[in-house]
């Protein structure tokens, strides 16, 4: 939840440096005693740190907390509205004697905060800002005009997530039927593979009385599960349509398909807005023709799933995928804590896996989409090298913590690494072949307008058609004459 009204009275800034900064209590206390060590204290050099995220609070008070007790040092956090809040920024950059020297943004917003002169290249005296750190993803996310210009901090994109007992369930059914020798086909699943004639059987005996040996259906489950995660759209079909599903499942896969961060997989790799960096008003492709196909793709995907677009919300998806209603849903980094506590309630009674999204066709790739918050440094301040320590270390030495007290993945591939839940480390490897959203002032409505295409695409309207309406429309924007 983020705050109403900007913390940027002198008494909530007050509060907040003795309760949550550097001073604790005791050592508050401590200084009053003497006037020496109250101007001691107030001798130090201080920087204002502002964020948007009240779930960044925990995180941002304790790296504010150990980096200045490391470095001598006052780091003060301000966490104030996200209505209007680089404008906030600006403002208090303009009008006040504490002003912030860093604060977080989204990498889409740094082009603005960049050509207002309130982002500037960061100096990188650690020497963190290179793929030994960070993937080339989150280093796209923070460069503008060649220069990186904020820390990679933390990022969100999305994944498949699927339920690991009814996987294990449709690979048990399908060794079933290998071994039977039939399949929905009438067909042997496995290439090759022998059926059993009804004339090479005792007298005795038809095809129907022959049952699979146990131990031999659980070795070739074991064979299908361990290939079951679907690497195409098309292995997700053919679960769909081989799963005999158990009572109570409504459909093999639902996922939110209002919103585009669950749905741009399908068409990230080839609709290209400004480059990886997201800045580059020359580097516009939209009507391609492997766009068109993957879309194309998409179309059909309601054939098979009948999701009712009107309805569905993330949050109902994933209640579904808790009570056992699919056995796969598209969610985002979130979707880790949220599964992790309705285990611990009982609501959720199974295992689950987090898997990277599946490539559209064996030769069309998917591409997630993301997003990345970053520490930057403001051109105006007059603490910049102190910041530039500050803005590293929230975004490397001290990302081990992030996830723990905020719930957000730490963009570090080193603190990526050492996250203790295997599921997280799946999102940081979609995150490093992620597109980010790009950064072009132009582009502000892109996501938008490209919601409303999928939402038509969705509902059976031309796919040719619209995407040529949405390349006409970003031309006229950008002021190209060319899609």
């Amino acid at each position: 939840m983020f705050l109403k009204k900007r913390m940027i009275a002198t008494a909530a800034v007050i509060a907040m440096a003795a309760a949550a900064v550097y001073g604790s209590t005791q050592e508050m206390s401590q200084t009053q005693d003497t006037g020496e060590r109250l101007q001691l204290f107030r001798a130090k050099e201080t920087i204002y740190c502002w964020y948007s995220d009240e779930a960044l609070s925990g995180y941002i008070n304790a790296a504010a907390v150990s980096f200045g007790e490391q470095n001598k040092v006052r780091v003060i956090p301000v966490l104030t509205s996200d209505s209007e809040y680089l404008e906030a920024v600006n403002q208090e950059t303009l009008h006040s004697d504490q002003i912030p020297d860093i604060y977080l943004l989204s990498s889409d917003s740094l082009e603005k905060a960049y050509l207002a002169g309130l982002a500037t290249k960061v100096p990188d005296t650690e020497g963190i800002c290179d793929t030994d750190h960070f993937s080339r993803a989150a280093l796209a996310a923070v460069t503008y005009d060649d220069k990186i210009i904020g820390y990679p901090v933390y990022f969100d994109t999305s994944a498949l997530v699927y339920n690991e007992d009814y996987l294990r369930t449709w690979a048990t059914q399908q060794a079933e039927k290998e071994l039977s020798g039939s399949s929905d086909n009438d067909e042997p699943v496995g290439e090759g593979e022998e059926i059993i004639e009804e004339d090479s059987l005792p007298e005795d005996q038809t095809t129907d009385q022959v049952t699979a040996d146990e131990a031999a259906v659980n070795a070739l489950a074991e064979q299908y599960f361990a290939k079951a995660l679907p690497s195409t759209v098309d292995d997700l079909l053919n679960i769909a349509d081989t799963f005999d599903a158990p009572e109570g499942v409504e459909g093999v896969m639902k996922w939110d398909v209002n919103n585009i961060f669950y749905n741009y997989w399908i068409v990230g790799n080839y609709m290209i807005v400004g480059g990886d960096p997201g800045d580059d008003r020359n580097d516009i492709n939209i009507n391609n023709p492997e766009t068109i196909q993957c879309l194309e793709v998409y179309k059909a995907l309601n054939q098979f799933f009948f999701i009712e677009s009107d309805t569905v919300t993330y949050d109902s998806v994933i209640q579904d995928f808790i009570d056992g209603k699919t056995m796969f849903t598209i969610g985002t980094t979130d979707v880790v804590k949220r599964l992790e506590d309705a285990k611990a309630d009982g609501s959720l009674t199974f295992n689950y896996g987090i898997a990277r999204m599946p490539d559209v066709s064996a030769e069309l790739q998917s591409r997630s989409l993301s997003v990345t918050g970053a520490a930057v440094i403001n051109g105006y301040s007059e603490h910049k090298e102190l910041a530039d320590r500050f803005a590293a270390y929230l975004s490397e030495e001290y990302a081990d913590g992030l996830y723990e007290r905020s719930g957000k993945m730490p963009a570090s591939i080193h603190a990526a690494e050492n996250a203790d839940n295997g599921a997280l480390t799946i999102f940081a490897d979609e995150y490093a072949d992620s597109v980010s959203l790009p950064k072009m002032l132009e582009t502000g409505n892109f996501w938008m307008q490209l919601e409303v295409l999928f939402s038509k695409v969705w509902n059976g309207e031309d796919v040719t058609t619209l995407v040529q309406q949405l390349a006409d429309n970003m031309s006229q924007q950008l002021g190209n004459t060319e899609n």
